[in-house]
């Protein structure tokens, strides 16, 4: 009997269904791995704007000038607490040139001193130094108002122009010949030069940072030898009201000498503030945390020569001589927002939009990435195949191998019917073409079988009546599914 026909093993699955798991597989891989990239690059570019750097222009004077010192060491500590801060710093000739590249809104920061004109969108966001003015007399003389110097020679003690000129305002001393008595001290003069019997000096008003009068160990020692007297400026007040950047200040018992006590009492006198501004326009989170950057490294700010070591919080009042700023208010008076505070809204409402935009996502992805499913009647086209080779079977051995290739694109269908990677688009289809394929193999089995069975009868009366139809063994082959 011939062998030749059909020899596929009815256990293994159709190729079509083969190459769609085998498709799908793939399509999950890689639906997995995108997955992961999309949430590293989300996760990183979430990081990159919580840490995206801000540069700030910091506008100062000279090199060397104490407001330039101080943006350098702030520029040093936000480097060292790695925030997002970076400090630009920017030279101007002196702090006035600085302040009007302020004022032109070329600059974030500055430093000013409360008896200089103030720009107008100037924000406080803290006190770095407290100015004293101190109303020294020669010897033993005092000097009972303020008043009494305009008849007499004074000599302004201080580092700056700008000094003089405060003097002479609160002196109420205007230009011309008067204003001649009232001279700035030479550079590097001691009041035991200043207060020689040649220099003819009726007082020295010395205009000094608190944090350096207290270390300033000269005042004891010129006081030892009778050299001067410390006066209280009676009209402290009135002098506040009249120039709102005169701040009222009070000089405890011993706070320029402690042998002998200077002074020997709580003593009134006014001062000038140094503040450290920024503009209005600036964030209040981006001020806030500037403020609570300073406020919390206070300690490694100050300058060698004692400035900005006492810095202090910004006059939060509504009348302060500079407002506050917003950020650096809302910090100072414990009202910053959390993060969750300050987001918490916008994260519904950001997370209600990823919802809609990530099922839109997913759809699209899906839409893209899988494989569609295959239609029941492409399937017909196995089985019409299998038709076609009916006739080409000359064995019942080889019959039976196509009826096993039918049952398993049968089998295969109901698998895939079952996970979605056959559709029922065609179904019809599909039970016809089956039903027309498993009638013509019974057909063609019945067929073999009954020209087997002429052939068997055609050889019996061949052989004659003798033969013995009991001896014959008919063995049945039959084969595994």
């Amino acid at each position: 009997m011939s062998t030749e026909g059909p020899t596929s093993s009815p256990t293994e699955p159709p190729p079509r269904r083969a190459k769609v798991i085998k498709t799908n597989q793939q399509q999950v891989l890689l639906y997995i791995v995108l997955t992961l990239l999309l949430s590293l690059a989300t996760v990183w570019g979430g990081r990159a704007l919580l840490h995206s750097s801000e540069t700030l222009t910091f506008a100062v004077g000279a090199p060397n000038s104490e407001e330039a010192l101080f943006a350098t060491k702030l520029a040093t500590v936000m480097k060292k607490n790695a925030s997002r801060f970076r400090i630009k710093i920017v030279n101007n000739p002196d702090n006035a040139k600085a302040l009007a590249q302020f004022d032109r809104r070329q600059a974030d920061l500055a430093v000013l001193r409360t008896d200089a004109k103030v720009p107008l969108r100037a924000r406080t966001l803290a006190i770095l130094e407290h100015d004293l003015v101190l109303l020294l007399g020669p010897g033993n003389k005092k000097i009972k108002s303020l008043a009494e110097l305009k008849k007499k020679k004074v000599a302004v003690l201080a580092e700056n122009e700008s000094s003089l000129a405060f003097v002479r305002g609160i002196l109420d001393i205007p230009d011309g010949l008067d204003a001649a008595k009232v001279q700035l001290a030479p550079q590097g003069a001691t009041l035991d030069k200043l207060f020689a019997p040649a220099n003819g000096l009726g007082a020295v008003i010395a205009i000094v940072h608190a944090s350096k009068a207290v270390r300033d160990k000269s005042y004891e020692q010129v006081a030892k030898r009778g050299g001067f007297t410390l006066n209280a400026i009676d009209q402290a007040k009135a002098l506040a009201r009249k120039f709102p950047g005169i701040s009222e200040e009070t000089l405890t018992a011993g706070t320029l000498s402690a042998s002998p006590e200077i002074p020997d009492d709580d003593l009134e006198t006014i001062g000038l503030e140094w503040l450290l501004v920024t503009q209005s326009r600036m964030s209040v989170t981006t001020a806030g945390e500037l403020a609570r950057t300073i406020y919390e490294n206070k300690s490694a700010l100050g300058l060698d020569n004692g400035f900005a070591s006492r810095i202090e919080p910004a006059s939060v009042e509504k009348d302060a001589f500079v407002m506050a700023h917003q950020g650096a208010a809302d910090y100072i008076n414990d009202d910053t927002k959390s993060f969750m505070d300050k987001y918490s809204d916008l994260m519904y409402l950001g997370a209600a939009a990823l919802s809609v935009i990530g099922s839109i996502f997913a759809a699209i992805y899906a839409k893209i990435t899988r494989i569609a499913p295959e239609k029941a009647s492409e399937l017909s086209t196995a089985i019409l195949d299998i038709g076609e080779r009916i006739e080409h079977a000359h064995s019942l051995d080889q019959l039976e191998c196509l009826q096993d290739e039918l049952e398993g694109i049968l089998r295969g269908a109901v698998i895939g019917l079952r996970d979605g990677t056959i559709s029922t688009d065609g179904l019809d289809t599909f039970k016809l073409g089956y039903e027309f394929v498993r009638d013509e193999i019974g057909m063609r089995r019945d067929y073999l079988k009954r020209h087997a069975g002429e052939a068997d009868k055609t050889g019996r009366d061949a052989a004659g009546p003798s033969h013995d139809d009991s001896n014959v063994v008919v063995v049945k082959t039959a084969q595994s599914a």
